[in-house]
């Protein structure tokens, strides 16, 4: 089955054929690092990174790349504010991001290009706008020149004619047009500048993307991906610096995530209804954030609260004590060159393929966790025996390998650190077992019923087996 993923451009979903055969190149956008980044922002750091992962699974060639946006009005009102300069402000939350992703578990992208970095680019990019007629000067500020570029809103769906400057448009008398946007803005007393052509100033935000993309992954690439809320006018603007500039299509694919709200308001720290990442992790396992995604699609809205982050962790327990119990099960037993059970062997390779089916359909990772669940529930079927037989064992042994197979990607079962199956814990309970072992040997029930009802109080449940007693951690429903 082909890869289909919706593109905001067209507005449909569409087969993935990557430009180069094989290959694939991906810009995200990274975050204006002025501050922690709140688990909001971590939406698309997370699906992305896993979509990322299960292309590499499915076999593509990945160039992933993000920015870091190092220079922006939001970090000199920081850096006043603290009495630090840009630079400061910025390092430390760079720092900060990056410290934060990895305990997310986001693996790191091929390249996190800085706009500081990138000023000659920049203006050589804005001087090949004002040569192609698309961009104008007033004392220093040089402006887009919208009504210029032919196809701007065709990302957006927004017509010319009836958009209006709004919150995330500049609103400056000086302009041909509301809707024209600054490349580069001159210096005023006490910010940092660099020097240009048109005197001392610093680069827009929407130009820093389209410069650094381009240079990392070539004037056409494959996948833009960010929040929704960046749709217009960031990424609108992008595709008019871009494509005005280099007469070739900018993107193929536009991927967007849907917002993440707060009591039916979208996070965000201009509403100040937002959870900063580590305020969170202070509470939960970082695996329970990324499942608590996984189990949305990505395109939908989410809502966040404690009880839907609490289901996210169940249903993650749920899956890691499976796992925990297939291994306890497994113990000291030889499988040699037993088979699975036919049947069974048939249904979990349906089930992967119907995995596999939703993750290539616009990657529906909810989707693609109930079959993980399917999964779940044919392993803790066998488990309820009291006595297996090899081709269950087997069959058991293929359930968790293939669990684990979609982990490469998924990145979840980090949280088994955390479960009642440690190494310490469990040879703790594995000495009790064998303590009640030997009391039921020499006819001691009471005591070895004392053990028993004690592990069943902190949710060990005994099976005793014609062969040896294993022990499972109970699922939480």
């Amino acid at each position: 089955m082909a890869i289909k993923i919706f593109n905001t451009l067209t507005r449909q979903k569409e087969e993935l054929i990557p430009l180069e055969p094989g290959k694939i190149r991906i810009y995200m956008c990274g975050p204006t690092v002025y501050d922690y980044f709140h688990v909001g922002n971590a939406r698309p750091f997370i699906l992305f990174d896993i979509f990322r992962r299960y292309l590499k699974y499915r076999g593509f060639e990945v160039s992933y790349v993000t920015n870091l946006t190092d220079i922006d009005d939001k970090i000199i009102k920081k850096a006043n504010e603290d009495k630090v300069s840009t630079a400061v402000v910025a390092e430390n939350y760079t720092k900060a991001f990056f410290e934060d992703t990895k305990r997310l578990g986001i693996s790191e992208a091929d390249a996190y290009p800085k706009a500081t970095e990138n000023i000659a680019g920049i203006i050589s990019l804005i001087e090949k706008l004002m040569q192609n007629g698309l961009a104008y000067q007033i004392n220093g500020d040089i402006f887009y020149d919208v009504s210029n570029f032919n196809g701007y809103g065709k990302l957006s769906g927004k017509n010319i004619d009836e958009l209006e400057s709004g919150a995330r448009v500049e609103v400056d008398t000086r302009k041909s047009d509301p809707l024209d946007f600054a490349l580069w803005k001159a210096a005023k007393p006490g910010e940092p500048f660099w020097e240009s052509p048109w005197g001392k100033g610093r680069p827009g935000w929407h130009i820093e993307c389209s410069v650094m993309s381009m240079k990392h992954l070539g004037e056409s690439f494959d996948i833009h991906a960010g929040g929704v809320d960046l749709v217009f006018p960031h990424h609108e603007n992008e595709i008019a610096q871009s494509e005005g500039a280099t007469g070739k299509p900018f993107v193929k694919y536009w991927m967007h995530n849907g917002f993440l709200n707060i009591e039916g308001e979208k996070m965000s720290k201009s509403l100040g209804n937002f959870f900063t990442v580590r305020e969170i992790l202070e509470k939960y396992h970082p695996a329970v954030i990324r499942m608590f995604f996984l189990l949305k699609h990505y395109r939908s809205p989410i809502n966040f609260s404690e009880d839907r982050i609490l289901e996210a962790q169940n249903a993650l327990e749920r899956i890691v004590t499976t796992l925990a119990n297939i291994d306890s099960s497994l113990e000291d037993r030889e499988l040699g060159s037993s088979q699975a059970n036919p049947s069974l062997a048939e249904s979990i390779d349906d089930l992967k393929q119907e995995f596999l089916n939703e993750m290539d359909d616009d990657f529906n990772s909810a989707g693609a966790l109930a079959k993980v669940f399917d999964l779940v529930k044919e392993a803790n079927l066998i488990l309820a025996k009291n006595k297996l037989e090899p081709a269950e064992a087997s069959s058991l042994l293929k359930i968790k390998q293939t669990i684990e197979e979609f982990d490469s990607f998924l990145g979840i079962l980090f949280y088994k650190e955390a479960t009642a199956s440690s190494i310490k814990e469990a040879t703790l309970i594995n000495m009790l077992i064998d303590v009640r072992t030997r009391l039921r040997a020499e006819k001691q029930w009471a005591l070895a019923d004392f053990i028993r009802v004690e592990l069943d109080k902190i949710g060990i449940e005994l099976k005793d087996r014609p062969d040896k007693t294993t022990w499972f951690k109970k699922i939480t429903q």
